[in-house]
């Protein structure tokens, strides 16, 4: 009797491991619906939008609505509601809507998180780089692979 309490243990191991991996099998070969980017020429409009800030100066706390300064999240916040996207006001919260997007699978557009727990945001604007403010000159365009930037990525979102 002893020989075969183990035995049995095996097999039902076996058993519900197997059924497991094969219901988990089957769950993973569905294929998640892909987060779809803007088209190009939204991405264009976009980021044309985005550019016509720079140097405008950083302020924590700006008001949204207004153009003279931003923040991080105001500046991200005032761009894409010119093309009618309703996003939350911070950088915490913009992280958590539309949907992740892989480093290696950003297009213009995208939202690009730093720092954790996040709390800064920006615009992807293609090859490597991103429009954001911060300090001094205030909106601006930075390489993210490169520096502080690079250690301090931390996700990206695709939010149209």
């Amino acid at each position: 009797m002893t020989k075969r309490f183990p035995q049995r243990l095996i097999q039902t191991f076996v058993s519900v491991s197997l059924s497991a991996a094969l219901l988990m099998t089957g769950t993973l070969a569905i294929p998640a619906a892909p987060a779809s980017a803007m088209s190009s020429s939204q991405a264009k409009d976009v980021i044309a939008t985005a550019k016509q800030y720079l140097n405008k100066p950083y302020k924590f706390g700006a008001a949204l609505g207004q153009t003279r300064n931003f923040d991080c999240s105001s500046f991200v916040w005032t761009v894409f509601h010119k093309y009618g996207k309703s996003l939350p006001r911070t950088a915490k919260e913009l992280s958590k809507v539309g949907t992740y997007v892989s480093k290696s699978n950003l297009k213009p557009g995208d939202l690009v998180f730093f720092y954790s727990p996040i709390h800064h945001v920006g615009i992807y604007i293609g090859d490597g780089k991103f429009i954001h403010t911060y300090g001094s000159p205030g909106v601006t365009i930075t390489d993210m692979n490169k520096d502080w930037w690079k250690k301090n990525y931390a996700t990206a979102r695709r939010v149209m």
